[in-house]
């Protein structure tokens, strides 16, 4: 039985991967209050407690307008807090899977970005992630770097979420139509990582470690992505205000925001395909899951 570590546990992505996790082994799951990632006795402590073989990083400070003017925090959580990890899963020869984003790059490629294409981030939300990744690549040998994008899920808030709510609420909704990328399940996140560790716990001496692009495919503005939200909503039989057709395409000019946002989110995920036989879903297939979750969730709590 595999002893794992997964940090951020009441998060998005965390309450996936606690059940995705959990039926690899010991999994000890660690949110806020028992592993401040702003503190790095309170990691070593948790660390040292729990002896994992495999440590689950998904904490982030993902704020990205409040990093603007709170950079110590942002840099605390996504860029030490990584480090400590590392050096303490090099030192106990433990995995460590570690999650990125697509703020990495600049968003200004014609194409999908590849691992290999020069990062440039251009918030920073961005640059703490990006300085991360360098503390989880120098810090240990043994390590998977995901980079994912606009990640939504059942759990906690995201842009799905809110579209629903408005969707109920207004009955006009203008969403930015020039910014593109994959709207990526928390779920499918999960499930690959499992399958991953699964990989790892099989052939541990014939392993690619390394940095990996992990997304739906596909590809989908925010202003078609809202609309496929609302279009399935309305199927499931939310009591909507508005159909996916009154949605309006703006420019990101159009809803300025302190972070600046990638224009080109996309994530050429090729490279983890190939490496660990993967197939990987459409966008719209998660998209549609989570609406029909929701929907089922409502119907239970007698809120449609």
């Amino acid at each position: 039985m595999m002893r794992m570590l997964l940090t951020g546990a009441d998060g998005q992505l965390g309450f996936e991967l606690r059940r995705a996790l959990a039926p690899l082994g010991e999994l000890t799951a660690c949110g806020r209050a028992q592993m401040d990632l702003a503190d790095e006795a309170a990691i070593l402590a948790a660390l040292d407690a729990a002896r994992p073989e495999v440590i689950v990083n998904p904490a982030a400070y993902t704020a990205v307008d409040k990093a603007e003017t709170d950079r110590d925090a942002a840099y605390a959580v996504n860029a030490v807090a990584p480090g400590v990890l590392a050096r303490w899963a090099a030192a106990n020869g433990a995995l460590l899977i570690h999650y990125s984003t697509d703020y990495v790059f600049s968003g200004d490629k014609a194409g999908p970005y590849g691992e290999e294409d020069a990062v440039d981030p251009q918030s920073v939300y961005g640059a703490s992630k990006c300085a991360g990744e360098r503390a989880v690549r120098s810090g240990c040998p043994h390590h998977l770097i995901l980079r994912t994008s606009w990640v939504f899920g059942v759990h906690g808030g995201n842009f799905l979420k809110t579209m629903l709510r408005l969707a109920q609420e207004r009955d006009a909704l203008n969403v930015v139509g020039d910014q593109v990328g994959a709207p990526t399940s928390a779920a499918l996140i999960a499930d690959v990582t499992a399958q991953l560790i699964r990989h790892h716990h099989a052939r541990p001496d014939n392993f690619e470690f390394g940095t990996y692009h992990l997304t739906a495919q596909g590809e989908a503005s925010w202003h078609s992505y809202a609309q496929r939200v609302i279009r399935r909503a309305g199927e499931r039989g939310f009591p909507l205000s508005l159909t996916a057709e009154a949605v309006k395409a703006i420019g990101s000019d159009q809803y300025p925001l302190p972070a600046k946002r990638p224009a080109n989110s996309r994530l050429d995920c090729n490279k983890v395909m190939r490496a660990f036989s993967l197939s990987l879903p459409g966008w719209e297939e998660g998209v549609d899951s989570v609406v029909d979750q929701l929907y089922a969730l409502s119907q239970a709590k007698g809120t449609v």
